[in-house]
Order: C-alpha cells, then structure tokens, then sequence
C-alpha cells in the first residue's frame, strides 16, 4: 500500500486517540485510587485497653465517612491477648478493606491483629510473630490459656486465606519449622523473605507512598489519624503496672490524711490518683456511670459514718468503692490484685503512723473521747480527807483490821495496818487514801 492511501487511516487512528485521551487519563487516575479516601491508623505501643478504644473510634469513623480503604501502621511489641481479641473481633467485622503495614515489628498479640486484616505488607527490616503468650510475671501461661491463644492464631490465619501452620508456629515452641529458623522450642518469627514466600505478606515496600502505589491507591485522599491527648492519658492511666500504682498512692494518701490536721498534700494527692484511675478508665470505655454512681454512694456512706455509729454504713461504703474499682477494671483477676496491694500499703502505712503519732492528731481527734475524770480536772468519787492526818481517837470496836474508831467527837470507818487491836485503845490516823482511812495503835 502506498504512503498516499496510508495517510488518511493515520490520521483517523490519531484523531481517535485525541479524542479518547480524557476517557484514558480518567481510567488512569481511577486505577490510582483518584476519588478514593483511604484512612491510615497507627497500631503503636502496647495492645491495651485504651489503643482498643482508640481503634474502635477510628475505624467507626472511617465507616461513617466512606472510607474505601483501611491501613493500620503496626509498630507494637504486643500486649494483653483479651485486648488483642477485642481488636481482632472489630476487625473481622468491618466490610472496609484492611491492610497492616508492619514498619518495624508486630510481635505476639501484634501479629494477631495483622492477620485478621485482609493483606499485609512489611517494611525490609521489619519482622512479625514471636506470638506466646507470657503472663505478667514473666512466666509462660497455662496450657489452657495457650491452646486458647494457639487455636485464635490458626483461626485468624484462615479467615484471611492464609496457612495456619506458621500462626501455629509464631504461639507453639513445639512446632518445627527449622528451614525458617524456627527449630522445635522457638517461636516463628517471619522477615518480610520469608513472609512473601510463605504468602503472609504480599510484598515488601520501603514507605508509605509505595505501599500506597502497590494498592492502587497513590492519588487517594489520604486521613491519617492520631491518638488525641486523653486517649494517650487513657492508655498510660489504664497501663497494668500504672494501674496498683495509682491505687496503692490513693490509699497512702488518705491514710496521710486522717493522721494529719486539716486537709492538704497527703488527702489532695490521694483523691487526685482517684480521679485519675477513673478518668482513664472512663475515657478508655471500661467505667460506666454505674461504676462512678457506685463510687459516689461509696464516698457518702464513709462520711456518714462519721456522724452515725455502729460501723454497718462504714462497711457498706467500703464494699461500694472496692465495688466500684472490680466494675472499672477490665481483668478482675489484676484489679483484685491492684486493690490488695493498695491495701496492704495502707495497714503498712497505719501501723507506721500509729506507732509514731498515735491518734492525737488528724481526724481521729474528733471522733476518740479523750475526756478524763481525774482529780486535777475536778473529777472526785468521795472527798479525800487529808486534813484528818495525824488526830488521836480511841477504837470503839475491835479492829480485825477494819473497825470502828473516834476522833474529836466524829465515828469514822478506820482499818489498822494489819495487826488487831482491841476496843477503847488509843489510836493515831497515819494515812488516808480516799474512803480509806489507816489507823496505828498508840
């Protein structure tokens, strides 16, 4: 075919392509993600009670907005394993699309919460597993606890698609995985190698923005979302060693305080570490207005004790703030011990107290009766009649010791100083100790 005859279809095929180059770019731009919002989470520091929070109040959000896409940032090196369910439990629920991006690790109850999301992608230094479940004091759980543990990782594995044995692995020691550098007593731990190659993670990428290309999603708007100012207080208040910390302060403080006059440091810091227990707790979502009814009946009982004797209101008002605290706490088993420890700071504190200041100062001053009845204050049972020291008299009965005898013309019960002596012998009055009234024979 000729140049000549070729010319015409060339200038059609270019025509075409002028006018459906605003069709491709648009289609371009969709597949970039243009008109999407993808909202990014941190997953960061311990996996507690207050991040909970925080992740329920932002992924709702992004529901309530559209969003089209999720990213949890993940940086944790775990946590409580009930707050790791709870998280799990919201994830799976989410119709969103979910991705966890691991940059720099996402150990035990972290790497649960990676894989209950769709898809995972990892920074090259970052690593994901290490999954036992370890108690507070460093020991391992019981078996229970962690066949528990064990069957939520198979699980959490499966949901996404993936291969439950290397979940099982990353919680049980026993599983031999020696060709991933996990031998029989080792825990999995996955680098972002062997995480693609056994299909945990779908690629590696160095930041953000490439992540975000890897998506699709490079022209979406982006939401990224911070922990506000209260749920970091929250996270750091609702912590389990902050926790009989702020407790065992409370109780010293207020024990301080009934030994001290008037109201001051002691009683304001203990009230203070209340108010900061609730406060936490409160805005973590763990207290209810049941808890801070119950607290208040609590703290009016003890002051109605004060006017009201009999202990039962004292008692009632004690059990309403302990019951306060167990409705506060999201472990009873750790808020049990939280509340021993803080009670045994307060028998230490007092028994200290006591031995050194008594109950002469503070509150207790108003409510011990100190009144005496003794002779310097006026207070006599009979008059003590010194003045009858050194009189003669004669006895009018025998004394066997006590009897009878006269002086200056007055009868008086008299008693000898031990020996007998006979009627209507003279005597002399040598001691008088209230009614008692000592006589010698003459």
């Amino acid at each position: 075919m000729s140049r000549k005859r070729l010319l015409p279809y060339i200038v059609l095929i270019f025509s075409v392509l002028f006018l459906c180059s605003p069709l491709i770019k648009s289609i371009a731009h969709a597949d970039n993600g243009a008109g999407k919002t993808v909202y990014v989470i941190p997953i960061e520091k311990e996996v507690e009670r207050g991040l909970e929070a925080f992740l329920k109040r932002t992924t709702d959000e992004a529901v309530e907005q559209g969003a089209d896409h999720i990213i949890f940032e993940i940086n944790t090196p775990g946590g409580r394993v009930d707050s790791a369910g709870q998280i799990a439990g919201h994830l799976q629920a989410l119709e969103i699309p979910t991705t966890s991006f691991v940059v720099n690790e996402a150990l035990s109850a972290g790497s649960y919460i990676a894989l209950n999301t769709d898809t995972i992608y990892m920074r090259p230094q970052a690593t994901m597993g290490a999954s036992g479940v370890i108690t507070s004091d460093g020991n391992a759980a019981d078996k229970k606890a962690q066949s528990a543990w064990l069957a939520s990782m198979r699980s959490a594995a499966e949901s996404k698609g993936r291969d439950p044995l290397y979940a099982a692995a990353m919680a049980d020691p026993s599983i031999d995985l020696s060709e991933y550098g996990a031998g029989e007593g080792e825990y999995l731990t996955l680098t972002p190698s062997i995480a693609t190659e056994v299909d945990y993670s779908e690629g590696t990428v160095d930041d953000r923005v490439e992540l975000l290309n890897e998506l699709g999603l490079s022209d979406a708007t982006i939401v990224e979302k911070e922990t506000t100012i209260a749920e970091e207080v929250a996270r750091f208040l609702t912590n389990p060693i902050v926790i009989p910390i702020l407790l065992s302060v409370a109780s010293l403080g207020l024990i301080v305080e009934l030994y001290s006059p008037g109201f001051g440091v002691p009683g304001s810091m203990g009230i203070i570490a209340l108010i900061l227990f609730f406060y936490g707790h409160f805005v973590a979502g763990l207290a209810g207005m049941e808890a801070m009814i119950l607290l208040l009946l609590g703290v009016v009982l003890l002051i109605v004790e004060f006017f009201v004797p009999g202990g039962i209101l004292g008692l009632l008002g004690i059990g309403a703030i302990i019951g306060s605290l167990l409705m506060s706490g999201y472990d009873i088993g750790h808020m049990s011990m939280s509340i021993a420890i803080a009670f045994m700071v307060a028998v230490i504190a007092s028994v200290i107290l006591f031995r050194r200041i008594g109950l002469d100062k503070g509150v207790f001053r108003h409510i011990i009766l100190r009144d005496q009845t003794t002779t310097e204050l006026g207070y006599v049972s009979t008059a003590n009649r010194l003045e009858l020291l050194g009189l003669e008299g004669n006895t009018v009965t025998p004394l066997r010791p006590a009897g009878t005898a006269v002086f200056d013309n007055e009868r008086l019960d008299v008693v000898s100083e031990g020996s007998f002596i006979e009627t209507d012998r003279n005597v002399k009055i040598v001691k008088v100790e209230g009614a008692r009234i000592v006589v010698r024979e003459i």
